[in-house]
């Protein structure tokens, strides 16, 4: 294999744009060059990456998986930019207490440490995993260093200091061949007589019924559930939509059954993730670089 790390930024561009002119533009370069980075890609690899159609571009099954892949690479290689810039942060040591809300636990926390303990090998860290109420309860009262936290929609806490580490918008999830597909975007009320599968965690669920109530429909709940595999996989074998924010999305269910997103119509506040800590409380080293490296998430761009 050949790749160039130019063509896997591409590659992770278009996969989260959805399509190579949206890609372009963000890239500031012309369409063609991302076709031909693309098409190169996918030769030097001897699988398909994306199947095209009128209206961009979606993942394979393999595309899916060589994502994760891509993106670790160019982590890898940020990372050792900035140890080699930064050696000195190795040195640090210490100890390390951070709180994580369950989304957070599954989709975000897991590349944050692995990026923290490359940059910072000597501090050790304690995590736990509990709602946000309660990690602002842990933080204020100093059992906790710093949270990565989805915040409440609407809500801030004048106790707590915020950096924003992604900003994830809702987009509704269907199975293969659903009707509404063939709209590039949906709204609730056209899938108001559609069973919908609930996510129960970190406010998730709230934030479509507090659409439906100001839409004024009441769709019958399939499943309510706290797994966003769950979730996924009742979509995929069409037991129901769900509307979840784009950092859960996967293409695929664990069972390899394709599954759809569509932009919302309705205006669902974006999911805003965040490290906070104890306002007007310094940062001790430990957790002043937690928070740097959360601030370069790749996701953070979105």
């Amino acid at each position: 294999m050949a790749f160039s790390l130019r063509q896997l930024h591409y590659f992770i561009a278009v996969a989260e744009k959805g399509s190579v002119s949206s890609a372009a533009q963000t890239l500031s370069i012309s369409q063609s060059t991302v076709t031909e980075a693309l098409r190169q890609l996918e030769l030097d690899l001897g699988f398909q990456l994306l199947d095209r159609h009128a209206r961009g571009a979606d993942l394979t099954l393999k595309g899916h998986h060589f994502l994760r892949h891509a993106r670790k690479i160019l982590s890898d290689v940020a990372d050792a930019r900035r140890a080699l810039v930064g050696s000195e942060t190795a040195a640090l040591a210490g100890r390390l207490s951070v709180g994580v809300t369950p989304l957070v636990a599954g989709y975000i926390y897991p590349d944050l440490i692995a990026r923290f303990r490359r940059a910072f090998p000597g501090v050790a860290v304690e995590a736990v995993e509990d709602a946000a109420d309660y990690l602002e309860h842990l933080l204020v009262g100093g059992e906790l260093d710093v949270a990565v936290m989805v915040l409440p929609p609407g809500r801030r806490s004048a106790a707590l200091q915020t950096e924003a580490v992604e900003i994830s918008p809702y987009r509704v999830w269907m199975p293969l061949g659903h009707p509404a597909l063939a709209e590039e975007r949906v709204s609730l009320t056209d899938l108001s007589a559609e069973p919908h599968v609930l996510l129960t965690i970190d406010e998730i669920a709230e934030a479509s019924e507090i659409v439906w109530r100001r839409l004024g429909i009441r769709p019958p709940v399939a499943f309510r559930t706290r797994s966003v595999e769950s979730v996924r996989s009742l979509v995929a074998t069409g037991a129901g939509v769900a509307v979840l924010p784009d950092l859960t999305y996967r293409p695929w269910s664990l069972e390899g059954d394709k599954i759809e997103a569509r932009t919302l119509i309705d205006d669902v506040p974006a999911v805003e993730v965040a490290t906070a800590w104890r306002r007007g409380s310094p940062l001790s080293p430990a957790a002043a670089g937690f928070v740097s490296v959360a601030a370069t998430r790749h996701g953070r761009t979105k």
